[in-house]
């Protein structure tokens, strides 16, 4: 999925490093240091030296009870920054909630609008629409003022999620493409500390919204209070690690203070890896048990998925009952789309899920023929190859619908590593139904 920012474009399949420049007297882990456009510009060019490809530029506070700046007091701050980054062809993002603080500065040059309150003010979801900058849609329950006065959610990752979603619908109505969205949960945000773990904990939820996924935890409180880390300078390799997770559950723009930090974190970021499984055989008790049979099949293969060395499932799609493609005369099937993060090469995984398939009985004697559990390799991270054994992306995953269903609804949009973008356009063969 590319993310679209001005003349910028990012691959969010790879992780977008955003270095963190606080042009302000009072931000929570860094205020005052960056306060004169000299140390803001000296900082920015070091993080941009260090790996960052985006530069976030903020003039005013938004941690809890900050006070609110005049507009004109945050151009101030600001805009000098944001020219001259811009003018040395750095990828500048205004953070902002102001639309005529954001005007002026992608007229000075700014290629992304950072709106920590959503694009809910009708003069900023209008300025998106005029302008072509990439977009990040916040969420935050109430104002920097109110946020932390008692929040409260029935299903924080829901209702976050659900928020997102609206609000970046609210943009495309308006005439922005969809190709400029990207939506940040905002941890800490009108959030209270078991709220923003959940969140964190659950960022795969958010990757279903169908939007390039901001990670936004840099020195936060919850990270000070889950690591017993006060000072919020020390929470850097912290902060790393928490960025290296919600990478891994799906997050590709990641915002952080210390760029340094989590580049060399990063080195420990898996590739991604999306599998088909599917079942048309199953022992049964009874009969019209059937359907039951066949997705406890697939249940005990993920069972054992999980128990793969250095790899980790990070979603599972709902089961969907499908058509028999290709061999005509046999029961119909139970399919699913898993997705794992995996230090595993595609050969050393290829044979782990052949020796899954066979201690659950699979049977070769009939080409796509009737089998108790099939577990396909459907796309590897940076991987395209052609073996006598394994090709990468597998070659028939377009035309089959009871794998484009499930595989796009863990994650819309999806590209896969030979740069094809997977769409139910072409998939006529086994007609597929989600079940439940």
């Amino acid at each position: 999925m590319k993310w679209q920012c001005s003349s910028f474009e990012f691959d969010s399949r790879m992780p977008i490093v955003m270095g963190i420049l606080n042009v302000t007297p009072d931000s929570f882990s860094d205020g005052g240091l960056y306060d004169s456009s000299e140390n803001a510009l000296v900082h920015a060019r070091q993080m941009v030296a260090d790996g960052a490809e985006i530069i976030d530029v903020g003039g005013e506070s938004t941690r809890p009870g900050a006070a609110p700046v005049s507009v004109e007091e945050e151009c101030r701050r600001v805009l000098e920054v944001v020219r001259t980054l811009a003018s040395e062809g750095i990828c500048v993002s205004i953070d902002t909630r102001h639309a005529l603080v954001a005007r002026e500065c992608v007229a000075a040059g700014a290629s992304i609008i950072n709106d920590v309150s959503g694009f809910r003010d009708p003069e900023m979801l209008q300025l998106a629409a005029e302008t072509n900058a990439g977009l990040v849609v916040m969420h935050m329950q109430g104002n920097p003022q109110t946020m932390q006065a008692d929040p409260h959610y029935l299903d924080v990752v829901a209702e976050v999620a659900d928020y997102l979603r609206l609000q970046a619908l609210a943009l495309e109505k308006a005439g922005v493409d969809r190709a400029r969205i990207a939506i940040d949960p905002g941890p800490g945000f009108g959030k209270t500390y078991s709220q923003t773990v959940e969140l964190v904990r659950n960022f795969q939820e958010f990757v279903r919204v169908g939007y390039p996924v901001v990670t936004a935890v840099s020195r936060k409180k919850y990270i000070g209070q889950a690591y017993k880390i006060e000072d919020p300078f020390a929470r850097d390799e912290a902060s790393a690690e928490e960025t290296l997770l919600a990478c891994e559950l799906g997050a590709s723009i990641l915002r952080i203070h210390n760029v340094s930090c989590l580049k060399r974190t990063l080195q420990q970021l898996r590739p991604y890896v999306l599998l088909g499984l599917g079942s048309n055989v199953a022992l049964v008790a009874h009969p019209g048990e059937e359907q039951e049979g066949k997705i406890a099949q697939i249940n005990h293969a993920i069972g054992q998925l999980c128990l793969l060395p250095d790899s980790q499932i990070i979603d599972i799609s709902s089961f969907y009952e499908s058509e028999p493609a290709y061999y005509a005369d046999q029961e119909a099937f139970v399919n699913a789309v898993v997705l794992l993060r995996t230090g595993l090469s595609p050969q050393d995984l290829l044979g782990k899920c052949q020796a899954i398939e066979a201690s659950l009985g699979r049977n070769r004697t009939i080409e796509n023929g009737p089998r108790t559990c099939d577990i396909d390799i459907l796309d590897f991270q940076g991987m395209v190859c052609e073996t006598e054994t394994l090709t990468l992306p597998h070659p028939r995953i377009q035309e089959r619908d009871f794998v484009v269903k499930p595989l796009l609804e863990i994650s819309p949009n999806h590209v896969l590593a030979n740069d094809t973008l997977v769409s139910l356009d072409q998939a006529k063969l086994g007609a597929a139904q989600r079940i439940g």
